[in-house]
């Protein structure tokens, strides 16, 4: 694992962000605050109208907290709900669903439509990029990034390299982040890369002590908080991931490392079923409304 921060002037760049959801957003927002031109894209027109007024909203929040440069005009905002507005980027970031499938349908589309040296950003927390790299024409322009949520106020993101990844590809992602203001931590690629295969058990095991009863969500984050110095806890962590999004997560890790720790707790199961997502929904282990 390499550490890699950016030390070239940023280079213009025109970003299609594929995804209008929770990642989709945040990045959108991130890029924008940048001063990136930005291309959204979601087949759902109405996520998109919302999505619009979730951008308006985050960037607000982004420039009181500080999260921003100063002095830096907002790029441009596009929404299309065609793939095809991806022809002219310099770099498209794929923030859909966290399932393999899907991931690898968009990838293949929006591959098939940039220009050759485009590059090509799967945004997952869990899928190996080798496995999706598959699916698109040239595998060696695609490269894992993982951003955290919300991206805006996360001044790290860890960049995964598949066997196929090539240097110019890699040199463009250092360069995107760069115009970001975001340190570049590269890993090797495997399931869950580091900070998912790390971080969403541990979610997992504290989902699984509420559910036996050992203590509530707000003792567990409390304890997580003041004795081992967790910034959040590990089920408001949870709720800011989306629990859905989490399962997904956890099952894939399950599915290609075998781990049964990684196997999603009842409790986690139940919650999705509920339609408690976390913040995104209103009510995860915590009440947002």
């Amino acid at each position: 694992m390499t550490t890699d921060p950016y030390e070239e002037p940023p280079i213009p760049h025109a970003l299609t962000v594929l995804g209008a959801g929770v990642m989709g957003v945040g990045i959108t927002v991130l890029a924008l605050g940048h001063g990136l031109p930005v291309h959204l894209v979601d087949v759902d027109r109405d996520r998109l109208d919302r999505a619009g007024d979730r951008i308006d909203s985050e960037l607000r929040l982004a420039e009181l907290m500080g999260a921003l440069p100063a002095g830096t005009p907002l790029g441009t905002l596009v929404t299309d709900t065609s793939p095809k507005a991806a022809a002219g980027a310099t770099a498209v970031i794929e923030a859909v669903t966290e399932n393999a499938a899907t991931k690898a349908a968009v990838l293949s589309e929006v591959s098939a439509l940039v220009r050759p040296g485009t590059l090509l950003v799967t945004n997952t927390s869990s899928i190996p990029v080798d496995e999706l790299a598959g699916a698109v024409e040239r595998p060696e322009e695609l490269v894992g990034t993982h951003f955290m949520n919300p991206p805006y106020l996360i001044g790290t993101a860890e960049v995964v390299r598949g066997t196929r990844t090539g240097d110019p590809a890699m040199a463009a992602v250092r360069s995107l982040l760069g115009a970001l203001r975001r340190r570049a931590v590269v890993v090797r690629d495997a399931p869950g890369f580091v900070t998912s295969r790390i971080l969403h058990p541990m979610i997992n095991d504290a989902a699984r002590v509420v559910q036996e009863g050992t203590a509530t969500a707000e003792d567990v984050d409390a304890l997580m908080q003041g004795c081992l110095g967790h910034p959040t806890g590990p089920l408001r962590t949870a709720d800011l991931i989306g629990i859905d999004n989490l399962v997904d997560s956890l099952r894939v890790l399950h599915e290609r490392t075998g781990d049964d720790g990684c196997r999603p707790s009842e409790l986690l199961l139940r919650l999705v079923r509920e339609g408690r997502l976390g913040r995104k929904s209103g009510r995860g282990f915590y009440d947002y409304t």
